[in-house]
C-alpha cells in the first residue's frame, strides 16, 4: 500500500479522531486536516506521530497543499452538504481516492451526480457513505441479495438502544431540514420522493435478543441513496426505533460520552435487513455498538480495500458496488458481528 500518508479531513470532529486512531491502529501515517488550526495542532500534540495540514473548503489551494502526496483522503466533515463537493474537487485533482462519512440524503445524492463522470474518467474511486448509515446498510442488503439481480424492496431497520446525537449530527440535520423545507423523503417507484405525510409507527420483529419492537417507519436514511445507486430495487424503506428516534429529536439529549477504553459509548446497536422478491426474503443482520466508533473500522476497512485494489469498480461508488460485501462484513469483527444467508 506504500508509504504515503492518509488525510483526514475534518480529524478534530467525534467521529474523525475515531478514524484518525484507527488509522494509526493499522499502521497508516496520518494527516490532519481541518479548518481549525489550533485544535489540529492539540490533536497532533496528544498523538505525536500525525501531521498537521490546515485547509478550509472555501479555498481550493488550501485543500491542493493539503492533498499533495497523499495516498487517499477520508473526509469527516460535516455538512457535507457543504464539504463533499469541494474535498471530492481537490481529490480529484490529486489524483487520489476520495471516502467520506456522510450520512446526508442530498448530499450524496450530490456526489453521485456532479462527480460520476469526472472519477470514472479519472478512474479515482469515490466512495461516499461509508460509514454506519449509509455504508452498513448497503453491504447487508447487497450480502442479502447473494445471487439475485433484482427485488422489489429492501428493508432496512436500525435498532439502537439509545441515540446520543454529536453537534456534528444536528448540525447536518439542520441543514437536511432546511434543503427540504421541512418535508420528509422516501425513496419508492424507483426514485427519491418529498412528501408531507405524517410520522407514522410500526412494528418491527429484530431478531433476539432485541425482539418486537416500535419503529419510526419511513426514517429515511443514506440506505436509500445508497443501495438504488447499484441494487435494481423499487422501493429502499428504512425504520428506526422510535427510542432512538425521540433522543435525536430531544433538544436536551446529550452528546455521546466515552464508556470504555476505546472511548466507544455505551450504545449498542442492531442493524436488520430483509429484501423481497418474488414472495421470497433474504435477511442479514449486523450488531455492535456505538454507531459513530464503528464508523471508523468501516471506512479504513474500504481505504485498505481501495489502496490494495480489492475492487469492483471505480469511479463514485457505494460499499456494496465497490466491495465484495460478505467478505467486507466479516472483516469488520471484533466491531461488527454479522448473520449473513447461507
Amino acid at each position: 500500500m506504500g508509504t504515503a500518508a492518509v488525510v483526514v479531513y475534518g480529524a478534530t470532529g467525534h467521529t474523525g479522531r475515531f478514524v484518525v486512531a484507527e488509522l494509526r491502529r493499522r499502521g497508516f501515517a496520518a494527516v490532519v486536516s481541518g479548518r481549525d488550526a489550533s485544535r489540529l495542532e492539540e490533536l497532533a500534540a496528544e498523538w505525536g506521530d500525525v501531521e498537521v495540514r490546515p485547509a478550509t473548503v472555501d479555498d481550493a489551494g488550501s485543500l491542493d497543499r493539503a492533498l499533495a502526496g497523499a495516498a487517499a483522503v477520508i473526509n469527516c466533515a460535516g455538512p457535507f452538504a457543504v464539504t463533499a463537493g469541494p474535498v471530492v474537487g481537490a481529490a480529484l485533482r490529486a489524483g487520489i481516492p476520495y471516502l467520506d462519512v456522510a450520512a446526508e440524503l442530498e448530499a450524496n445524492v450530490a456526489t453521485f451526480a456532479d462527480h460520476e463522470r469526472a472519477a470514472a474518467a479519472a478512474g479515482t474511486p469515490v466512495v461516499p457513505a461509508m460509514a454506519f448509515f449509509g455504508g452498513l446498510g448497503d453491504l447487508l442488503v447487497t450480502a442479502a441479495m447473494g445471487d439475485w439481480t433484482s427485488a422489489e424492496v429492501a428493508h432496512v431497520a436500525y435498532g439502537l438502544s439509545s441515540w446520543h446525537p454529536t453537534s456534528g449530527t444536528r448540525a447536518a440535520g439542520r441543514v437536511s431540514h432546511e434543503r427540504r423545507a421541512g418535508r420528509r423523503v422516501r425513496f419508492a417507484d424507483g426514485a427519491l420522493r418529498y412528501h408531507d405525510d405524517a410520522v407514522t409507527e410500526q412494528d418491527w420483529v429484530f431478531p433476539e435478543p432485541l425482539g418486537r419492537r416500535s419503529v419510526i417507519a419511513e426514517f429515511t436514511m443514506a440506505d436509500a441513496v445508497t443501495v438504488p445507486s447499484h441494487v435494481a430495487v423499487p422501493e429502499v424503506r428504512t425504520y428506526m426505533t422510535v427510542e432512538a428516534a425521540r433522543d435525536l429529536a430531544a433538544a436536551d439529549t446529550p452528546a455521546p460520552e466515552p464508556a470504555d477504553e476505546l472511548g466507544r459509548s455505551d450504545q449498542t446497536f442492531v442493524v436488520d435487513v430483509v429484501v423481497g422478491s418474488g414472495g421470497v426474503e433474504r435477511r442479514a443482520t449486523a450488531r455492535g455498538r456505538d454507531i459513530y466508533a464503528v464508523t471508523a473500522p468501516l471506512v479504513v476497512e474500504a481505504l485498505e480495500r481501495v489502496l490494495s485494489g480489492r475492487t469492483r469498480t471505480t469511479g463514485v461508488a457505494s460499499a456494496g458496488a465497490m466491495f465484495d460485501a460478505p467478505d467486507f462484513l466479516r472483516a469488520l469483527a471484533p466491531y461488527v458481528s454479522v448473520e449473513l444467508p447461507h
